[in-house]
């Protein structure tokens, strides 16, 4: 049976139900402000993928055209095609703050999925579709360290507001989104005009206590649709074996990990590896996965432990100082504009292309058809990172 909880944020009605759609997912909910409405699914497959060793967590997030009213624009009139920038980017936000409380070692493909139903084209659905992922988390079996809420903060005449309108947000010069649980904050993302550094904490300080009567409202439905969590027993670790790595390695970690440049460091750290593996498999020849990840947590402590300690990073810069740059321009014929840009061993090539006003790009979203003319593309090569893998779509 269907069971609504709701709170009061920025005097608008904002609500949690269960027990209605979805039932046969592992945890699923709706959340709703003002008319805007988003259903979040979240679902853990039964069986245990041993071989990984990397939490199999998916986040998507889904805008439906017919949730604004409308009918698709394209040829054959139906939602098709890969998620836009909006939803890649709002799928990331959700992501996010959930990644983090889930159990070490939790090796059980689970997806989230949060699905916009409508859109009153008053209130933005991306802070509801983070705190319904949160939700559907508490109430299902999967192990969840919850739970987290997810409020948008803008300032507007001087007073910070908690889920401003969309009308609201375009007068606002600071616009944050803020995720927290009920101690503290887990994620930050937005941006602002020129405002003080003072005036970023104030604002994210406003939006944890803004999003404690959401958390709330998660405790009620998990103690009214809350199922029990399922037991998992993460692999057994030879804690003898990890200490003996740890202190075997733990130097000469210190050592590499200050070598300046970032080929060399990768190159010592990969034949230490190896070596590591070498001298321990001798007398454990079956542990060799536990002994790599032992000196690979071994490697990010010790990294870690420099920064926080030693106030430097893991090359041996200051906090405040950069690597050398190197600019140049005008490299390709035909392009309208060229630039390489070199800091240290990253590098960006930006090729830039003018067109006229038949070339700017048309986009379909929940607020209406709109037209761009500047379009960032940015690319990320396998090659850039000298790794191999498919060459798929930008």
């Amino acid at each position: 049976m269907e069971k609504k909880f709701t709170t009061t944020i920025n005097g608008k009605e904002f609500s949690i139900s269960g027990g209605k759609i979805a039932k046969q997912a592992s945890g699923s909910v709706i959340v709703q402000y003002g008319e805007t409405t988003v259903l979040v699914t979240a679902v853990s497959s039964k069986n245990p993928k041993p071989e990984i060793s990397f939490l199999p967590l998916t986040a998507e997030y889904q805008e439906k055209i017919y949730s604004a009213g409308r009918i698709p624009g394209n040829y054959f009139r139906r939602e098709i095609g890969r998620p836009s920038e909006k939803e890649t980017l709002t799928a990331r936000l959700i992501d996010r703050p959930i990644r983090p409380l889930f159990v070490d070692d939790y090796n059980f493909e689970t997806q989230v999925i949060a699905t916009v139903l409508s859109m009153d084209k008053i209130h933005e659905p991306d802070t509801l579709a983070i705190v319904g992922a949160s939700a559907a988390l508490q109430i299902s079996d999967i192990p969840f360290a919850g739970p987290i809420a997810g409020v948008k903060v803008g300032r507007i005449n001087g007073e910070f507001v908690a889920n401003p309108t969309i009308e609201e947000m375009a007068e606002s010069d600071i616009e944050l989104v803020v995720a927290g649980s009920k101690t503290g904050v887990v994620m930050v993302e937005g941006g602002a005009d020129i405002v003080s550094e003072k005036d970023m904490l104030d604002a994210i300080f406003f939006g944890h206590q803004a999003m404690q009567p959401i958390i709330d409202l998660q405790a009620q439905i998990k103690e009214a649709f809350g199922k029990e969590k399922r037991v998992f027993v993460p692999p057994v670790r030879d804690e003898e074996l990890v200490a003996k790595v740890v202190e075997y390695s733990k130097d000469k970690i210190y050592k590499e990990v200050q070598i300046k440049t970032k080929i060399e460091r990768q190159n010592a750290l990969g034949n230490l590896k190896d070596q590591v593996v070498e001298h321990f498999s001798e007398v454990y020849p079956e542990q060799t996965k536990g002994i790599k990840e032992a000196f690979s947590k071994c490697v990010k402590k010790v990294s870690r432990d420099i920064v926080l300690k030693e106030d430097k990073r893991i090359d041996g810069r200051a906090f405040d100082e950069i690597r050398q740059i190197d600019c140049e321009v005008g490299l390709l014929a035909m392009p309208h504009g060229s630039a390489l840009f070199t800091r240290g061993e990253t590098q960006v090539l930006g090729v830039l292309t003018l067109g006229s006003g038949m070339d700017e790009q048309r986009v379909e979203t929940l607020m209406g058809n709109e037209t761009r003319a500047f379009m960032l593309h940015y690319n990320f090569p396998a090659f850039s990172v000298g790794e191999v893998r498919r060459a798929g779509g930008p």
